[in-house]
């Protein structure tokens, strides 16, 4: 299995993943939204629709991205490189700005499951931010010089899917108790806000040192 990345990179991506997936964005901001408006079971649409807005992204850059190797491999690296400093960004944002949880009780009216999945598959998919992180995040863990480069995004690309989604869920589950808490208890949320920093500016620098070698 060529396309199964090593232990150490598994690891590491499973690590930024999870940091990522349990840090509050859009689309936890729109789960919790959601479930307190709609009920669980909407939320659990829009959860499978931002599932589905991931794995186009997915299939966009691991395509694009060895289209690209295979045309011109210091393109590649110029990309890597961005994508440090992108990393390096989002880290120096998250210590500046911290995470953004705003979500209100309100009343809506009941959307279908397929208006739900739509709603959560355009956050995503429709989200610049998404589209450059995934352009710069998935090129960290392969290298240019990797026969199996495509099979290796595709697989961090759905592993992604598999790490986030099971986190949104349960946020959804626990939307209630979660958006009373997270409210009262800034300092958890700068707390991740800093493992999230430190993180992406250790992926960021190692990049960095290893291309200047």
């Amino acid at each position: 299995m060529d396309f199964v990345p090593s232990l150490p990179t598994l690891l590491a991506f499973a690590a930024a993943s999870l940091l990522l997936a349990a840090t509050p964005g859009p689309d936890m901001t729109l789960s919790i939204s959601r479930a307190l408006a709609q009920g669980k079971k909407a939320a659990l649409f829009v959860v499978l629709g931002t599932g589905l807005g991931i794995v186009v992204h997915t299939l966009l850059v691991a395509f694009g991205i060895s289209a690209l190797i295979t045309a011109s491999p210091t393109a590649f690296l110029v990309l890597k490189t961005g994508g440090a400093a992108y990393l390096l960004w989002l880290a120096i944002q998250a210590i500046r700005y911290g995470s953004s949880l705003s979500v209100a009780k309100v009343t809506e009216a009941k959307g279908s499951a397929l208006s739900n999945i739509a709603t959560g598959f355009s956050v995503n998919i429709l989200n610049p931010k998404v589209v450059i992180f995934f352009m710069t995040f998935l090129p960290q863990f392969v290298s240019a010089g990797d026969p199996a480069v495509t099979g290796k995004l595709l697989f961090l690309g759905f592993f992604f899917i598999v790490i986030g989604m099971p986190v949104n869920a349960l946020v959804v589950f626990a939307a209630d108790w979660l958006a009373a808490w997270l409210q009262r208890n800034r300092r958890v949320m700068r707390a991740m806000d800093y493992s999230f920093a430190g993180v992406f500016s250790a992926f960021a620098v190692k990049i960095f040192l290893t291309q200047a070698r």
